[in-house]
């Protein structure tokens, strides 16, 4: 965060950079209007060697969207930058009121215990999300300093200035909390193409989790199993999906293996939610986004293997594209964290 006392007030665009793509979004908060917004594939592979290496891809790959890709106008060079949520760890838990006052070295054995890099390679964060007479109930972040000081400086090199940093699901849930009664207990399901991340929702983030399945692996095993061309198996997946028809026998048995990964690790996810805080509420509802989610039938299925109401979010009732021409339909659903990331308040952003 910075200190406001040397910056005047200026919109912030949003900026969310995953190993598939890279994209933008300018949004009027006041109005939840889209002002301009864009997106550009990466080559997976690519991606992961720049961000391993010198990042002349991403780097590339980033001037080319800010300057040719980009629809509508982007308002400002203030960004706040997603980073994968997979390349991130989240952890919630509790301590004693009387340990405050040792709050730094508590989270130095979070990390310790928990995490599978030293402290002195991380950037740490955290913040107090429950407090009663006894316990703090304490919400930390960390993510690698070398990926992080990485995407600075290519970002800066491409002419914007990163003001926040945060975890794609955690841009996803500012979403969800503004326009799905995200102020439910929720599970969300965010499934990319190539991973799914898992969160619960209760206020705040509780607990995240994740699984490498995703849109992409839907497309491979209907190509596979149904011995038909990739570009068709994608075709399958988003005009019939699991919905009833002359092939849903064959598509929901392709399916179902990688669903089932899926729904067995929010399963995972919920069990560690209800084991290590009580005394919360019931979760009430699963919601689906991300890219994966672009499947007819996705949110049944969710609904009857977790015996639980399940469906794919649409923020886009609130979250408008009036000012702008708008994207294709089953193209919405990959702009909800960079959505997330757009829509944060100043106050979120700025000390006074």
């Amino acid at each position: 965060m910075k200190n406001k006392l040397f910056y005047r007030n200026k919109s912030i665009i949003g900026l969310d950079i995953s190993q598939t793509s890279i994209k933008v979004m300018d949004i009027d908060a006041e109005k939840w209007a889209v002002r301009g917004y864009g997106s550009l594939d990466l080559d997976p592979q690519k991606m992961l060697d720049a961000l391993d290496g010198d990042g002349a891809y991403i780097l590339e790959k980033l001037k080319e969207l800010l300057a040719n890709k980009t629809i509508g106008t982007l308002h400002s060079n203030y960004a706040v930058l997603g980073v994968p949520t997979a390349r991130t760890y989240v952890r919630t838990f509790s301590l004693p009121v009387s340990a405050q006052k040792n709050m730094k070295d508590a989270i130095a054995l979070e990390v310790e215990q928990y995490i599978p890099m030293p402290l002195s390679a991380l950037y740490v964060d955290y913040e107090v999300i429950k407090r009663t007479k006894d316990t703090l109930t304490i919400l930390m972040y960390a993510v690698p300093q070398k990926l992080i000081d990485d995407l600075l400086a290519l970002v800066r090199e491409a002419g914007l200035e990163v003001i926040m940093i945060e975890p794609g699901i955690s841009a996803v849930a500012r979403v969800l909390k503004a326009t799905e009664e995200g102020q439910l207990p929720t599970v969300i399901v965010d499934i990319g193409p190539t991973t799914t991340d898992i969160a619960i929702l209760d206020g705040e983030l509780r607990v995240t989790g994740g699984i490498a399945v995703g849109g992409n692996t839907f497309t491979l095993s209907l190509a596979k199993k149904l011995n038909i061309s990739l570009e068709n198996a994608h075709q399958y997946k988003v005009l019939n999906g699991l919905n009833p028809g002359p092939r849903q026998a064959k598509i929901s048995a392709a399916l179902k293996p990688d669903l089932q990964r899926i729904t067995r690790e929010v399963q995972r996810v919920i069990r560690y939610y209800t084991e290590r805080f009580t005394t919360e509420q019931k979760l009430e509802q699963v919601l689906i986004v991300g890219a994966g989610s672009n499947m007819p039938g996705i949110g049944e299925f969710f609904t009857n293997d977790l015996i639980m109401p399940a469906r794919v979010a649409s923020p886009w009732q609130k979250l408008n594209f009036t000012q702008v021409k708008e994207p294709a339909r089953q193209f919405k659903s990959r702009y909800i964290t960079v959505a997330g990331l757009a829509s944060i308040k100043e106050s979120e952003v700025w000390n006074d």
